[in-house]
């Protein structure tokens, strides 16, 4: 029986007998979790678990070549991050990161609209508790502020599922057209959770919130779901090759600005999902070799990267750029991890990033999208920029802070070497990593061409940012706030609503006293007519105000409706 339950499921039920054990034990038994889960990986594709339940089946677990991918790389982040975060007492921590990844993994294996919806919903609600980890007001707020936005993508997945059942007598997880309002309506709820442009201000606002380990945890489920979903639904759906584009693009300007290095680092993300949405946009079984690819790569170098800066913040107490410095002397292991993360999301030759990278550049080319090739070319040398270079430099090397911090805590080196190698091997051995892939695609990232303009490329930006660095043209490293798109709904949307409901107050008080001046004067001066030229005698055998007080509203309402 326990073959049949859908992997993650373990991880997550087995979350809540966290508490109950001592801290070594708790690390010990997250492991034995994270492996007993992943041996169901091992029962081979098809439908493992359907539940009937009022005349509805729900596919509880189904695998297949494109869950198995995502299914393997998200164990290998969970595994990774237990390692990087068992130095800390914190059992709370330890329950929101297992089930988190448990939840993820278990979405994976959801064959329709519904078991997906449960599972999309307990992501949220078990990854909000990392968030809350930070344990300062910015990450209270920006928790109540994710939660929201994250149960509002499950509102319209929610809304979306019933439709399709209504109209299709099933709702099984497959392809949909944004042409129907079941699917678009999924289409937007996966698209939240994917960032795209202008619904992606809860990923900036929230990740770096986070405590070290909650934001390392953050940066490897939640989002990459969101691509699997996409790739499962709307492989080949024209309209996400420009969305996909557009998010390369406009996040490289914010994270070039920007003071805090986790928030750099969330910005890259959101630049780099960029990449994955187009791929499946595209549709091609090169391209969604390539989106899977990305995924898996950038899941594991990003939570490299954000490991190296949760060290620093760890030792340090900040990951503002202009209070950092001169570290590489005293974390030379987590700066050299650090260093290795950002060659791989840069995507030098040998290095995991070129490999996955090539998948999805090779596919624009081949269906002559040229335009698109080149944003993501420039999205490239733009990711070399904030990620490859600002980071590690900005935090290790470009003048001396002062900072005299040990080297970080053995588990986190141990956890940031494990990715470190693992970036190396699928960069060296890329005909291995692809045969995880969701399709058979010959194909050689190492090619002269491909070798070749991207090493130019690369050269051209590291020389672009040595001229803007020497010649003072680089923005400087200030303490200050970037304003993302979550400034919409932050401060405009807020402050809009309140003056509007404030105007309609003034407004409703100021037309409530002139209908009641309207209405008292319309009656004195029937009430004069009638009384003091004697039209109505006040001794007559009737009730002379009610019948006053009735025309006068009478008369009111039709004025009203001729001004209406």
């Amino acid at each position: 029986m326990i073959n049949s339950l859908p992997p993650g499921f373990i991880m997550f039920i087995g979350a809540f007998l966290i508490p109950f054990l001592p801290k070594l034990g708790r690390q010990v038994y997250m492991v034995f979790l994270v492996l007993l889960s992943s041996f169901s990986l091992f029962n081979g594709f098809g439908t493992h678990l359907t539940i009937n339940v009022l005349d509805y089946n729900f596919i509880i677990n189904h695998s297949d070549n494109l869950s198995l991918p995502f299914a393997i790389v998200f164990h290998i982040a969970a595994f990774i991050t237990i390692i990087y975060g068992s130095h800390k007492d914190d059992w709370k921590e330890n329950i929101a990161v297992i089930s988190y990844a448990g939840a993820a993994i278990a979405a994976l294996h959801a064959g329709d609209l519904f078991t997906l919806f449960f599972w999309w919903e307990a992501t949220a609600f078990t990854s909000v508790f990392l968030i809350l980890g930070g344990n300062t007001t910015r990450a209270y707020r920006a928790a109540f502020r994710y939660i929201v936005i994250q149960v509002g993508s499950g509102m319209f997945l929610l809304a979306g599922a019933v439709l399709f059942l209504y109209s299709n007598g099933n709702a099984l997880l497959g392809q949909m057209s944004i042409d129907d309002t079941s699917g678009l309506l999924i289409f937007l709820a996966f698209g939240i959770k994917a960032a795209f442009p202008f619904l992606n201000g809860w990923l900036q606002d929230t990740y770096p919130e986070a405590s070290e380990v909650g934001t390392v945890a953050l940066s490897s489920f939640t989002t990459k779901l969101a691509i699997y979903a996409l790739a499962r639904s709307f492989s080949g759906t024209d309209i996400l090759i420009y969305i996909g584009a557009l998010m390369t693009f406009f996040p490289i300007f914010f994270a070039v600005i920007e003071n805090d290095l986790r928030r750099v680092l969330a910005y890259s993300l959101n630049n780099q999902l960029g990449f994955m949405v187009v791929a499946v946009g595209i549709g091609t079984e090169l391209a969604i070799n390539g989106a899977v690819a990305h995924a898996f790569a950038h899941i594991i170098y990003k939570g490299l990267l954000f490991m190296s800066m949760g060290a620093v913040l760890y030792r340090v107490g900040t990951c503002k750029a202009s209070e950092l410095g001169g570290l590489f002397k005293y974390m030379p292991i987590t700066a050299v991890c650090s260093i290795i993360g950002a060659i791989s999301i840069s995507a030098f030759p040998l290095f995991s990033g070129f490999v996955a990278k090539s998948l999805i550049m090779s596919s624009l080319g081949y269906e002559g999208l040229s335009l698109i090739y080149f944003m993501l070319l420039f999205a490239s040398a733009g990711v070399l920029h904030h990620s490859g270079i600002k980071i590690p430099f900005f935090a290790f090397f470009a003048h001396e802070s002062g900072h005299k911090p040990k080297e970080a805590p053995l588990n986190m080196i141990i956890a940031m070497v494990i990715g470190s190698v693992l970036c190396i091997l699928i960069g060296i051995f890329p005909s291995v990593f692809y045969q995880i892939l969701p399709y058979s695609v010959e194909y050689q990232p190492y090619d002269f061409s491909h070798v070749l303009s991207q090493l130019q490329l690369l050269t051209f930006a590291a020389f672009a940012f040595i001229c803007l660095w020497h010649f003072k043209i680089y923005p400087p490293e200030l303490n200050s706030t970037v304003l993302n798109s979550d400034w919409f709904y932050r401060r405009m949307f807020p402050a809009v609503i309140s003056n509007i409901v404030d105007g309609l107050k003034i407004l409703n008080e100021k037309f409530s006293l002139n209908c009641f001046r309207n209405y008292n004067i319309i009656k004195n001066f029937f009430h004069d007519i009638m009384f003091e030229n004697k039209v109505i005698d006040r001794e007559a055998g009737f009730d002379t105000q009610i019948v006053l007080q009735i025309f006068g509203i009478i008369v009111f309402i039709l004025i009203f409706i001729h001004l209406k």
